[in-house]
């Protein structure tokens, strides 16, 4: 089979993302820790993901360096994570620099070391808190620059195949593809049980209510507050 690389966080939209992966690709997972607060619970998803969709190889980045750099709550110790807000238009603070970027080049740099064709990312553009690198234009860019920087030979490209799709559609999609919603884990701030308040947990449990599946996680709070 071809090979592609999945830019695996353990969470919601990367699980859809591998199932679809999956139908056409052997799959190569990474992941980063980059200093985020649940950090480990995320590893503990990836681990038992990769086991759930036979992963061919498994590769896990440590770049402490976001948190040394910081500007976001997800890395610094002294700045809580805000109460979420499906309604913000602003960037919020969970907001990591430029982190997209930094896991897509290491996601390249293996895949043409591997010799896979294609990178897989569970970016969501509509859907999300606002990320400027989750937005397709920058995907399209970043694709651009694949064209040019690497060897000659090489043929590679990023598929963001969920980027347009809403919470509610990518669950409805990985239900259609029997995706093991169970072993993720999506909360910016806890590790035992989701907090239920986050943007990253209001998202998902609004998703998950919109499109009437029950989220198998445990949370603290699980209001999601849909309003249409």
């Amino acid at each position: 089979m071809k090979k592609a690389v999945v830019l695996m966080s353990g969470g919601l939209d990367s699980c859809v993302t591998a199932g679809i992966a999956s139908l056409d690709y052997e799959l190569y997972f990474l992941h980063v820790n980059y200093g985020q607060k649940t950090e480990k619970r995320e590893l503990k998803s990836f681990n038992d993901l990769y086991k759930h969709f036979n992963g061919r190889d498994k590769l896990t980045v440590d770049i402490g360096y976001l948190k040394k750099i910081g500007g976001s709550s997800l890395v610094d110790d002294k700045e809580n994570i805000e109460a979420g807000n499906v309604e913000r238009k602003d960037i919020p603070r969970t907001y990591v620099p430029f982190r997209n970027g930094n896991i897509l080049s290491i996601g390249v740099s293996w895949a043409e070391v591997i010799g896979a064709q294609k990178i897989f990312i569970g970016a969501v553009a509509e859907d999300s808190s606002g990320y400027p690198d989750c937005r397709k234009e920058f995907y399209d860019a970043f694709n651009e620059v694949l064209k040019v920087g690497l060897k000659p030979e090489t043929e590679l490209s990023i598929e963001t195949p969920i980027i347009d799709m809403t919470k509610s559609e990518i669950v409805k999609f990985g239900s259609e593809l029997n995706v093991p919603f169970h072993l993720t884990w999506s909360c910016y701030k806890n590790e035992i049980k989701a907090c239920g308040v986050c943007d990253s947990c209001l998202l998902r449990l609004r998703g998950f209510e919109k499109a009437g599946i029950k989220d198998p996680i445990p949370y603290y709070k699980a209001n999601s507050s849909v309003e249409d």
